[in-house]
């Protein structure tokens, strides 16, 4: 339900109209089979149009590199701030939002202690985004520094391609950065990211989509589906990249 939500208001939101999926139709044709949740037979197009549409979305627009490195700039942001803050640093922060920032807390914590469940829930966007204003004036330049470039929309350069970046061509990329941006010590963490990207449209082993058949039999979208391979989109794409400050 969640997927069939978030696909067509994104779409709505972004104006990409390869996210819009007929939600409607896929609702009317679920059915509970030994106590499962299938789709009928004849809903199997939707189900086809509504994997394809996740794929393009994520490379469209979840895994957008400019969304890639607003989410990375924004990640550094928040492990330099709990730097800080374990340092004994005083930092601005809303209750919620500093209840986490001065604390780590495991599944067993959540579980045992109802308050840190109440706190994430008064936890939203704007928490993070009215310090991130406050911080951008911290005397600490790094944070200082990191909050600017997100306010302002200077967001780090990235590079993706499909194959994985070298040792020695994320050694040369992370030297350059240290020496332009005049960093030291491990500083260069904030300011310089590699990894990978993943866009898995379909998995059959934990998001499981099963057709049911007038004859009640049941079989998988991926091999019940005729139009498309389905099979093929339900393979992992990766894709590497590089992310770093864009220097002059």
């Amino acid at each position: 339900m969640d997927r069939l939500d978030y696909l067509n208001r994104d779409s709505f939101f972004t104006g990409v109209s390869e996210g819009v999926i007929s939600s409607e139709r896929i609702i009317k044709m679920l059915e509970i089979h030994n106590d499962e949740l299938v789709i009928e037979d004849k809903g199997i197009y939707s189900i086809e149009k509504f994997i394809v549409a996740r794929r393009l979305m994520y490379w469209q627009v979840y895994l957008h590199k400019t969304v890639v490195s607003a989410e990375t700039l924004l990640i550094n942001i928040l492990k330099r701030a709990r730097q800080l803050v374990g340092r004994g640093e005083e930092l601005f922060a809303t209750p919620a939002f500093r209840h986490f920032l001065s604390a780590d807390y495991s599944k067993d914590d959540f579980l045992k202690n109802p308050l840190h469940l109440e706190m994430f829930a008064l936890l939203d966007d704007s928490d993070i985004g009215t310090s991130i204003k406050v911080w951008s004036k911290h005397s600490d330049k790094i944070l200082s520094d990191l909050c600017s470039r997100m306010i302002n929309r200077k967001l780090f350069k990235i590079i993706l391609r499909d194959s994985p970046f070298s040792e020695e061509e994320i050694a040369a990329y992370r030297k350059n950065v240290v020496e332009l941006l005049g960093l030291s010590g491990n500083d260069d963490q904030y300011y310089f990211l590699s990894g990978k990207l993943i866009n898995n449209a379909y998995n059959s082993k934990s998001d499981k989509i099963n057709i049911l058949y007038k004859d009640d039999s049941v079989r998988d979208i991926a091999e019940a589906a005729d139009t498309l391979n389905i099979k093929m989109l339900s393979e992992p794409v990766e894709k590497y990249y590089l992310c770093f400050p864009k220097i002059a």
